[in-house]
């Protein structure tokens, strides 16, 4: 999984005053969770863009200078009017525990189920999964380009040892569902139907000549 450093300072006031004044000056205060105790810290707002403005998952790496430690982000906070960031909060990884995140979904191809009227129904646009940082995946891609009315793709087919999808193998997370403007197409009886079409064009002259 890719990741994103955010360049910070530790914040040695976390009072209201203190908070008020980081994000009059365009800072977004951010506390860290997970190591022997919280860590309070600032960045610019500009530093978190790639992070929190994108459908991919990432991991963070914060530096304060002195230190430097790998994060998630676990929570975010918006301004109900200017959706400006207010505040975050992180989680601490290490490479050797394993951690549980949201994997985002990417649908690649074309179904022809949905050409034909059906109608696509992307049930899970994130999967949590279970596994060491290492092994955390950016997406999750899924082929559709042979999902035909009726069919759909479950958990169990993306299943991996390198990590554990927390969902049931029967989860449905993208399906084709028949619509009424709906035309299922068969293939092979479309050939058949081609072929016995051509046959039946071939002996129409000879009927005309005998008239």
């Amino acid at each position: 999984m890719k990741s994103i450093t955010i360049k910070g300072s530790e914040r040695e006031s976390v009072g209201k005053k203190a908070t008020k004044a980081l994000r009059n000056a365009g800072m977004v205060p951010c506390v860290v969770y997970g190591g022997e105790k919280p860590l309070h810290f600032s960045a610019p707002e500009l530093s978190f863009r790639d992070l929190v403005y994108t459908g991919a998952a990432h991991t963070v790496k914060v530096d304060l200078g002195e230190g430097k430690l790998k994060a998630i982000m676990q929570d975010i906070q918006f301004h109900p009017v200017t959706d400006k960031i207010l505040h975050i909060d992180f989680y601490q990884i290490f490479d050797d525990i394993e951690i549980t995140m949201n994997i985002p979904v990417r649908l690649l191809g074309n179904s022809p189920g949905v050409r034909n009227g059906g109608r696509l129904l992307f049930r899970k646009r994130k999967l949590a999964i279970k596994a060491l940082p290492e092994s955390l995946p950016d997406f999750f891609d899924i082929d559709i380009s042979k999902l035909k009315i009726g069919d759909n793709i479950t958990v169990e087919s993306l299943l991996n040892d390198d990590f554990a999808i927390l969902h049931p193998e029967t989860t449905v997370v993208v399906q084709v569902k028949t619509a009424r403007t709906a035309v299922v197409v068969d293939e092979e009886e479309e050939g058949v139907e081609g072929e016995e079409g051509a046959a039946e064009g071939a002996e129409a002259p000879a009927e005309g000549g005998e008239n």
